[in-house]
């Protein structure tokens, strides 16, 4: 019921100064659908003419409208109905390079939104391509890594910054050269029921969230080729604050929700709420701290994970030295889960890589660093199949060797970072007040290694724990930990 509150109230807010605002034409303001003219200048004068005369809805009809960068002003929505497609140029000098590089920018504004069931279709395979041979040729100055541009060359499709009030809603976003839509420092937005197609390039985010309060994702379909729905936090002093995500399906070739890949100020509230992940390379629910901010007050009810490499990753690091990070009070519970042998991702055009081999599959990671411990952690509920298999002569990590794992303080925060780990169903290290209750897990095939294993937790209790594994009885080992219950 909460949930539901606070998407109404939030709804509210973001519609109600739309009510009284006037629908504009495209056809007006002669932008042209016929998806050969450039229209950014007339866009842009409509968008002003609009903004300065009360505010409204710039409504755009059946057709195909090529652009470049244009910018939002308060007060206005972009409307495509469906059949209208927003079309991003695919020359990367109609994109203005001030800061981050956007089709479509926010600044500074309030009472805005992208909405209908249109599209916009970034081109964005086209425009990386071109910005690569721009730059072999020196018209572009960058440094080629991987044969590609940088990220800040490659344009996204939405980026708004400091933005109060924002809705998106209905679309069809697809194609972007880069991640497809950042929303940094907003307040109170909504994105709803779009379907996101990104996977025309590399570092194809769906949905990123960085240092933003009171947000509300829900329903939406992604398919990206890098992390899914992925929160961030870039400034100290900043962070993601109350943020709802529920029912959404997500497939991608990284990780399917993710918070942390920047995590300098922090995450506070989030719920993550009755989501699906599906063919999915790396994780379908990772948590990472690792920048030196905090991650707490950590919600995820209801996962159903379908042939994905990974479940659950949660990881405290230090990539910046002296930067201490936090997590603490981290509830998941409702899960279900299957892993497969192979590449979860195999077939799509941008698979995720081949990397920290050789190992086994990797189990559910809950891992902190030497005296900087994971605390308050609560798993409930879970029905996870493992293909078990996990053969000495892949890799090995005995259990009187554990100390050889590394550490990887300053490591990029990935599951698989550690190699092999020495079990099949849940490993735990560096850890405090751990509880798990009403697990079922299950290794189809034999598996060298234990469901459980331990090492330097402080405070943990085991209930109703079934695992179902080939000639194995026991469940749990522990190393250089204290006040272990199992029930």
């Amino acid at each position: 019921m909460k949930n539901k509150k606070m998407i109404l109230m939030l709804l509210i807010l973001i519609q109600s100064a739309a009510v009284f605002a006037k629908d504009y034409k495209a056809s007006f303001f002669h932008i042209k659908s016929d998806g050969s003219t450039m229209n950014t200048r007339s866009i842009q004068f409509a968008i002003d003419y609009i903004s300065k005369n009360g505010g409204g809805r710039l409504v755009f009809y059946v057709g195909r409208y090529l652009t470049g960068s244009i910018y939002m002003k308060s007060n206005v929505t972009i409307q495509l109905e469906e059949g209208a497609v927003l079309l991003g140029s695919t020359n990367p000098f109609d994109y203005d390079r001030i800061g981050n590089t956007a089709l479509i920018h926010a600044r500074d504004v309030e009472n805005v939104g992208i909405t209908g069931k249109g599209m916009i279709d970034g081109q964005g395979r086209a425009l990386a391509n071109n910005s690569i041979a721009y730059a072999n040729d020196g018209l572009i100055v960058d440094i080629l890594k991987y044969d590609r541009t940088r990220e800040s060359i490659r344009p996204m499709v939405i980026y708004f910054y400091n933005c109060v009030n924002v809705n998106i809603k209905d679309l069809i976003l697809q194609n972007s050269a880069c991640w497809l839509q950042t929303y940094e420092r907003c307040k109170n937005m909504v994105i709803d029921n779009i379907t996101v197609n990104n996977v025309a390039y590399w570092n194809s985010d769906g949905i990123d969230i960085v240092d933003c309060d009171n947000v509300v994702i829900t329903n939406n379909k992604i398919d990206a080729a890098d992390d899914g729905i992925c929160l961030k936090s870039h400034t100290e002093g900043f962070f993601c604050h109350n943020v709802l995500i529920e029912n959404n399906i997500v497939r991608t070739s990284a990780n399917g929700i993710k918070l942390g890949t920047a995590g300098k100020g922090g995450f506070r509230n989030i719920k993550i709420l009755n989501n699906t992940v599906y063919n999915t390379y790396r994780s379908a629910i990772a948590l990472q701290s690792v920048d030196g901010g905090f991650l707490e007050d950590i919600v995820v009810d209801g996962l159903k994970s379908t042939n994905t490499g990974h479940v659950i990753f949660l990881r405290l690091g230090e990539r910046i030295p002296g930067k201490k990070s936090t997590m603490k009070r981290i509830s998941i519970k409702n899960v279900v889960a299957d892993v497969p042998l192979g590449k979860a991702d195999a077939g799509y055009d941008y698979e995720g890589p081949i990397e920290d081999m050789p190992r086994n599959i990797s189990p559910i990671i809950i891992a902190g660093l030497p005296g900087q411990y994971i605390e308050d952690v609560t798993f409930s509920n879970f029905e996870v199949s493992y293909p078990g298999a996990g053969s000495k002569y892949m890799a090995y990590i005995a259990l009187d060797k554990l100390d050889s794992i590394p550490e990887e303080p300053a490591g990029y925060p990935e599951f698989s970072m550690f190699k092999e780990v020495p079990a099949w169903g849940i490993y735990v290290r560096h850890a405090k007040n751990i509880n798990f209750s009403n697990l079922n897990m299950k290794a189809e095939k034999k598996d060298y290694r234990l469901p459980i294993v331990m090492d330097d937790v402080h405070g943990a209790e085991l209930k109703k724990i079934t695992f179902q594994q080939i000639d194995q009885k026991k469940l749990l080992h522990t190393y250089k930990s204290t006040n272990v219950k199992v029930n």
